[in-house]
């Protein structure tokens, strides 16, 4: 069976909630910066390697994907507003059965909470049961079958940074 192993990843860590007038120019803290970098040279150590990183345009999701970029574990970054909060599930997973139908094997994704869980549990489950939390930076590896995905995913990695620091 053809899969696709997607990477689901949170953004570091950010400022406050309604430090910035526009939720989206909330950028990567330090700190956050910092530990996304310790998690993204771990992830190559690894031996991790993404033929695309596709992220929310969100400027600490996008931080977060250019500093995996950086490191090497992707050529390639693209944004999508699918990704955003309360992002589109079905107009994403369309762009994806077309990405993954083009024979690819590895994809990470940037974005938000609860979306990012929910998502990944739509996947697996077929349903949203609330129950996958993703942490700052964290990342959650799922196997997607070529043909009927949607509950028949499986997940391998789910992983919070401090365990990858």
């Amino acid at each position: 069976m053809t899969t696709t192993e997607l990477y689901i990843i949170r953004h570091g860590l950010a400022g406050e909630h309604g430090s910035y007038p526009n939720d989206g120019d909330r950028p990567l803290t330090p700190e956050g910066i910092r530990k996304t970098q310790q998690v993204a040279k771990r992830l190559v150590e690894l031996g991790l390697e993404f033929e695309l990183i596709l992220t929310s345009p969100y400027a600490r999701a996008l931080q977060t994907a250019e500093i995996l970029q950086a490191t090497g574990l992707s050529q390639a970054l693209e944004t999508s507003v699918d990704l955003l909060p309360q992002g589109d599930f079905e107009a994403w997973f369309s762009w994806f059965e077309g990405w993954q139908s083009a024979d690819r094997r590895a994809l990470a994704i940037v974005g938000h909470e609860p979306d990012l869980g929910q998502w990944a549990e739509f996947l697996i489950w077929g349903e949203v049961r609330n129950r996958l939390k993703l942490k700052k930076a964290g990342i959650i590896g799922i196997n997607v079958p070529l043909d009927d995905p949607i509950g028949n995913s499986e997940l391998f990695w789910l992983v919070p940074p401090k365990v990858l620091l």
